[in-house]
């Protein structure tokens, strides 16, 4: 862990304790390392920022989730209005536009403009800069969003299960994260384009597919995708598939005012908010959150996905029952989940074992900015 910089050298994530001794005395004391900030999420975002690498411009070693992180950290300083971050987000456009071998930021080569072999990937920069766009009014991040979603569109492919967006390029598996993705980019890109209305069309015949095509289960859950045959698999609900779906129906709902869609972004929240499959003692609960489960790299960050997007419902809707929910986390993860340097762990109700890294601070970020906004 180290803290980086910005350009006008102001220290961020750095910490702090006070030493000294009584007067007569030869031997002195310390209190405890502490990070102190205004508020939680300011703590939180603090943090977050000691694991930054101001050179590379992202957080090593994770290619999408560093396009997650760094819509955590967008979504706090558009919450907070704060630009003390701004530096790090065009840092992070500049030195990861261009292309990498393999290896050198993930598994797979990036072929330039933020895209890989993996359409879900490729989809997180494209939300991202969506994100960095409403931020900062910079076009350059909207022109870099609408270049990955052009990506992302061609692997929209009707000729099988009707419709849907392939996983991967070699078009094996049609899942529920990359159309939640894909909905959500391109209502997002409709209310953000100039006169569009392809993206529009675009959205409304995801939408229609999504709700179509039974990864929706009888419960109101999402599972995780398809299987060959075109059917629901059964495989695991987790957090962010239902936020992506979420956000993605609420997204569309603001761009034409269809009801049905609102109505069914309330149905998938209704149902994470109140099933044991997600959330337990009033806590969003990963199934690897349970017991002695661990949650890999990737299922650390689900969470504050899921809560980023519920937080986009809630402000659609002013419901209490939703704001209530998200404040819940935001005081459970506080409470239970933050060691003195203000490091947040994946189980947001304290219990062990815990992780912590950079992934699970970003995720735990998104519950503390969405509490705040």
């Amino acid at each position: 862990m180290y803290a980086t910089r910005d350009p006008r050298g102001l220290l961020y994530g750095g910490a702090v304790r006070a030493c000294g001794r009584e007067a007569g005395h030869q031997e002195g004391s310390c209190t405890a390392w502490a990070r102190p900030a205004p508020t939680r999420a300011r703590a939180a975002a603090d943090a977050l920022m000691s694991s930054y690498d101001p050179y590379d411009g992202w957080w090593p070693g994770s290619w999408w989730n560093s396009a997650a992180t760094l819509t955590s950290l967008v979504g706090f300083a558009r919450t907070t209005g704060t630009h003390d971050y701004d530096w790090a987000v065009a840092r992070t456009y500049e030195r990861n536009k261009g292309a990498f071998a393999a290896g050198a930021r993930g598994t797979d080569a990036i072929e330039g403009h933020f895209i890989s072999r993996s359409i879900d990937d490729s989809a997180w920069w494209a939300i991202a800069w969506i994100d960095a766009y409403d931020h900062t009014g910079d076009s350059r991040y909207l022109d870099e969003a609408v270049t990955i979603a052009g990506y992302v569109q061609r692997y929209w492919d009707p000729g099988t299960c009707g419709g849907g967006v392939w996983w991967d390029r070699e078009r094996t598996y049609k899942n529920a994260v990359t159309n939640g993705q894909y909905l959500w980019l391109t209502a997002a890109l409709h209310r953000r384009v100039a006169g569009d209305t392809v993206w529009l069309q675009r959205a409304r015949t995801a939408a229609a597919w999504y709700r179509s095509s039974g990864m929706i289960n009888s419960s109101g859950l999402v599972n995780d995708g398809l299987t060959a045959a075109c059917a629901n698999n059964g495989g695991t609900v987790w957090s962010y598939n239902q936020g992506l779906a979420i956000g993605g129906f609420t997204e569309l709902w603001r761009a034409t005012g269809d009801a049905s869609l609102l109505a069914t972004a309330r149905t998938l929240a209704d149902a994470a908010v109140g099933s044991p499959a997600l959330t337990r003692d009033g806590v969003l609960t990963e199934s690897c959150d349970i017991g002695q489960a661990s949650c890999d790299d990737n299922r650390k960050q689900f969470k504050g996905i899921f809560v980023r997007r519920l937080a986009d419902l809630a402000k659609a809707t002013g419901s209490s029952t939703y704001r209530s929910y998200l404040q819940k986390q935001a005081d459970t993860l506080w409470a239970r989940d933050r060691s003195p340097l203000n490091a947040l762990g994946e189980r947001w109700a304290g219990t062990l074992p815990n992780q912590t890294d950079w992934r699970t601070q970003a995720s735990a970020l998104a519950a503390l900015t969405a509490a705040a906004g």
